[in-house]
């Protein structure tokens, strides 16, 4: 009888409770982790001239990564039904034409920079182009955006982007609501993210 009043239940209810909340902690800290550490180093370009300047002895490399943005941007990039849907996220001078495999006359944001990963020089790359807006009420305003909304720094040079930047993203089957992309955005920024203030999939 003595050494069961010597048992400290609560004690031990608290022991217990701790041991089931400790996988918990751990879980979400490893999670934090590798949210935090899921980041790239890239160099951010406006042309392949700005590229081919920075790095005399890559230029084939600088066209390829060029043409691989342009691409992206296409298949993956924000499509609008008129000019003006376009202009509302991107503004008028940065919105260009756009031919639907189905004849659709469509518009969607012009390629205004590229972001580079890995060394020119040992001929492992990948690129993502970059959209920009000089509508100050969009969420890209003087910002490069990515196709599927995630917004950085504008800025050219070395930076520090999100690791799925340069990963395939889906390609684009329906035109995008007036504004749709700059929601996109903002809900991004509300997300997180120190490096990133804001996809969008189609």
């Amino acid at each position: 009888m003595k050494r069961t009043k010597s048992i400290n239940l609560e004690r031990m209810r608290k022991a217990t409770a701790l041991i089931k909340l400790k996988p918990i902690v751990l879980s979400i800290a490893a999670f934090s982790l590798v949210g935090c550490s899921d980041t790239r180093k890239a160099d951010i370009y406006s042309s392949v001239a700005h590229c081919k300047n920075k790095n005399p002895s890559s230029g084939t490399l600088c066209e390829k990564a060029y043409e691989k943005a342009l691409t992206k941007s296409v298949q993956s990039g924000p499509k609008y039904r008129s000019r003006n849907d376009c202009a509302s996220d991107f503004g008028s001078r940065n919105c260009v034409p756009y031919k639907a495999s189905n004849g659709a006359n469509l518009f969607m944001p012009a390629v205004a920079a590229f972001a580079l990963s890995q060394s020119l020089k040992n001929n492992g790359y990948q690129s993502s182009p970059l959209y920009t807006s000089h509508y100050y009420g969009s969420g890209s305003y003087n910002r490069w955006t990515t196709v599927d909304g995630r917004s950085y720094q504008k800025r050219y040079g070395s930076m520090t982007v999100a690791g799925d930047t340069f990963k395939p993203k889906p390609k684009v089957v329906r035109t995008m609501s007036r504004g749709g992309f700059g929601s996109t955005v903002a809900a991004k920024s509300n997300w997180g993210g120190r490096s990133s203030r804001g996809g969008w999939g189609g």
